[in-house]
């Protein structure tokens, strides 16, 4: 990996800078902007923001933007109707001890 700055000529020869890219495991990339990104598909996306977040699961809808769907969703829980006993959480089951069978 190179220590030293970038030197890669850009467009029109001129000296392109380099691009800080945060990389979090369980999210998307963050690249400082503007930035294009070339699709599979030959299209180009291209944002003029400051920092962008660019999908790494696919779940975006507004990919190869993240829209945070990568993110879980949990399900809230339902109350019981009036008159009904709150469902018991799932207990885990038990390891038997040693010198104890079960």
């Amino acid at each position: 990996m190179p220590s030293t700055p970038d030197t890669t000529p850009g467009r029109g020869g001129a000296v392109a800078p380099a691009r800080r890219v945060r990389v979090d495991p369980e999210g998307p990339v963050l690249v400082e902007g503007p930035v294009e990104i070339a699709l599979d598909d030959g299209t180009v996306a291209r944002s003029d923001r400051f920092m962008v977040a660019v999908c790494t699961c696919r779940r975006s809808r507004a990919y190869p933007w993240c829209d945070t769907s990568h993110r879980r969703r949990e399900r809230a829980a339902v109350p019981p109707e009036p008159g009904e006993p709150e469902p018991e959480a799932p207990r885990k089951p038990r390891k038997p001890e040693e010198g104890n069978p079960s």
